[in-house]
């Protein structure tokens, strides 16, 4: 680290920051998923609340729409939520109930692309609101995050069905499983080395999978650090969180792991986002974003 860590309190105790994406507003914005309710960011450290007026709704993953909006997904009411950056919130109902809608991407299609966890299935939902869900060849496979890949589709983990999924834009669904067994997978980003990453929350380990489908399993020096959030950061290595351990890590193309310790024992940190200001901001569970000056 070239400077201390800044720790920006976002939240109370219990409300639990989770998900973090950069706007088109230049700011970070975070859900507060136990509270129900948004946070805006800015580099400056300035924070806004914006409430959904839902506090039970469990806004989970929020990501940057391309409509000029956040979107996010509200995991307890089954719904998603479309947030504007002068904060007025609106929200999307969805065709299958208790669907549990958790992962959000902006597909390459124009679209947003979620995956739900109670359902089995791979969801799309356009800017105007018009849902089309995609079954899952598998049961109980509770689908986690999801992410455009590098090659026009989208891919997506299983957390209990132990594999990595690619769905097309026209639907197709194609699985991929993972060797270690009891996984986990749930963090999932596009690398800059052309190939998907993986955190594996159940086996401590970084999961690379090629497009082709092909997976390299890569162990952190922790076996129980449960890593859960990953991100393609601007030094071409992926950084993610270790929940269970209080760090985040980064790891190169080549395997090799770097780890750094968070100040606040205990944090529970969740999701992880590079700033405009190319800095690391990553989600603590008890109520801060900490932002972290790290040397490529």
């Amino acid at each position: 680290m070239t400077n201390a860590p800044t720790t920006i309190p976002v939240a109370a105790p219990g409300e639990g920051p989770y998900a973090l994406a950069v706007g088109p507003d230049g700011a970070l914005w975070t859900t507060l998923v136990h509270a129900g309710a948004l946070a805006r960011i800015t580099t400056a450290g300035e924070v806004t609340r914006y409430d959904t007026g839902a506090p039970g709704c469990g806004p989970s993953v929020v990501t940057a729409g391309p409509d000029g909006a956040l979107w996010f997904t509200r995991s307890r009411d089954h719904r998603i939520g479309r947030v504007t950056v002068s904060g007025e919130v609106r929200a999307y109902d969805l065709p299958t109930p208790g669907s549990g809608p958790f992962g959000l991407a902006a597909g390459p299609d124009g679209a947003l692309w979620y995956t739900a966890l109670h359902t089995d299935r791979i969801g799309r939902i356009t800017t105007a609101g018009e849902v089309t869900e995609y079954p899952l060849p598998v049961r109980d496979a509770f689908a986690s995050f999801i992410t455009p890949g590098p090659d026009g589709a989208l891919w997506f983990t299983l957390n209990r069905a132990n594999a990595v999924g690619r769905v097309t834009t026209d639907g197709r669904i194609t699985l991929h499983p993972l060797p270690t067994p009891d996984a986990g997978p749930v963090g999932i980003t596009a690398g800059a080395d052309g190939a998907l990453w993986c955190a594996e929350i159940g086996a401590g380990r970084i999961a690379r999978i090629t497009t082709a489908g092909e997976v390299t399993e890569y162990p952190l020096p922790d076996p129980g650090c449960r890593p859960h959030a990953i991100t393609a950061g601007p030094d071409g290595r992926c950084w993610f969180t270790e929940w269970g351990a209080n760090r985040v890590g980064a790891i190169g193309p080549d395997g090799r792991v770097e780890e750094h310790v968070l100040p606040a024992s205990g944090s529970e940190p969740h999701g992880l986002a590079f700033g405009p200001d190319g800095l690391l901001y990553v989600a603590l569970e008890t109520g801060q974003v900490i932002r972290l000056p790290l040397t490529p």
